[in-house]
C-alpha cells in the first residue's frame, strides 16, 4: 500500500487493532516514521503496541512508531484553536461547555472533529505513514461523511473551508486509502460487502485492501476414518473449518492479503509483531 494514511476498519473482533499495529509496524521497520492513532477505542491498539495506555501528544510507543489516542475535548480546542482562532476552551467557561454541548448534538460535528484530528496529522507531512485504529465498520460511514454532512449545514465560512480540504484529502486515492479486516466468517464476510457497497456508492475514500485474518492452512493428510479418536476428531474439525472459510472467501467481492490463523500466541504484543511478519512477506 502506497497511501500515506491508512484507515483499519472491521466489524468488531476480527482484529482491526492487531493489524493497525501490525501496518505501523511494518513499515517502520522499512525505515518509515510512522503515526498510529487511536479513533475512539484506544486500549486494543495500545495493547498491541506494548504500552498502557495513549496520550493525545504523539509519542515513541518503539523505534519508528508514535501513537496517540484521540480525546474529542483536546481535538475539539485544538480545531477551535487552529481552525477558529478561539481561545483556549479552559479560559472562557460557559462558552467552552457550549461547544462542547453542540459538538455532542450536531450532527456530524463529533465525528468531524475526531476525522479532522486523522486528517490534521497527514496534512502536516511529519509522517511517512499515518496509521488509524478507526470505528469498526458499523460506525466508519458516518466518520467518513462527516465533512460532507457538515458541508451541507454550513454553507460558507472557515468551516465550511476546513470540510473542504477534509473531502479533498479523504478522497484522495494517492493519499489516503481504507483497510478492511475481515474474517471468512457469515457475519464479518456480510458487513465487509456491506460497507465496500456503501464507500463504492458515496465515492468518498478509496479501498486500499481488504486483509482477511485467521485464515487456516489446508489440513495437508487424510482425515482418519475413525472420528472418535482425539486426531480424527480434531481432522474433521479442521477440515471443516477449513472447507467453510473457503466458503466464505469465495463471497467476498474484493480479496487482498490473507493472514494466517496463529497457534499458540497468546500476548497482543506478539500477534503484532507476528502480523507485522505476515505482512511483510505476502
Amino acid at each position: 500500500m502506497h497511501q500515506q494514511l491508512l484507515l483499519v476498519t472491521g466489524k468488531g473482533g476480527v482484529g482491526k487493532s492487531a493489524v493497525s499495529a501490525a501496518l505501523a509496524i511494518e513499515a517502520a521497520r522499512r525505515g518509515q516514521k510512522v503515526l498510529a492513532i487511536g479513533m475512539v477505542e484506544k486500549r486494543g491498539l495500545a495493547a498491541h503496541l506494548g504500552v498502557e495506555s495513549l496520550s493525545y501528544e504523539a509519542t515513541e510507543v518503539r523505534p519508528g512508531v508514535f501513537a496517540l489516542g484521540i480525546e474529542r475535548p483536546a481535538a475539539l480546542d485544538e480545531y477551535l484553536r487552529i481552525v477558529l482562532r478561539v481561545p483556549k476552551l479552559s479560559r472562557i467557561g460557559p462558552v467552552a461547555r457550549a461547544f462542547d454541548a453542540l459538538a455532542s448534538a450536531a450532527p456530524g460535528i463529533r465525528e468531524t472533529v475526531t476525522m479532522g484530528k486523522v486528517l490534521f496529522e497527514t496534512r502536516t507531512n511529519n509522517w511517512d505513514l499515518v496509521v488509524a485504529d478507526a470505528p469498526p465498520s458499523g460506525a466508519i460511514g458516518s466518520h467518513i461523511r462527516a465533512p460532507k454532512t457538515v458541508a451541507e449545514l454550513v454553507g460558507a465560512g472557515k468551516v465550511r473551508e476546513q470540510t473542504r480540504w477534509m473531502e479533498d484529502l479523504m478522497g484522495d486515492r494517492a493519499r489516503t486509502g481504507l483497510v478492511m479486516v475481515t474474517l471468512a466468517e457469515e457475519l464479518p464476510t456480510v458487513e465487509t460487502a456491506e460497507t465496500l457497497k456503501w464507500i463504492s456508492e458515496e465515492g468518498l475514500i478509496g479501498v486500499a485492501e481488504v486483509i482477511t485474518n485467521r485464515i487456516l492452512e489446508p489440513l495437508g493428510a487424510r482425515i482418519p476414518a475413525d472420528l472418535s479418536t482425539p486426531i480424527g476428531a480434531a481432522a474433521a474439525l479442521h477440515d471443516g473449518i477449513f472447507q467453510e472459510q473457503q466458503r466464505w472467501l469465495a463471497q467476498l467481492p474484493d480479496r487482498g492479503r490473507e493472514l494466517p490463523y496463529l497457534f499458540g500466541v497468546t500476548g497482543p504484543v506478539e500477534v503484532a509483531e507476528r502480523i507485522a511478519d505476515e505482512l511483510e512477506q505476502r
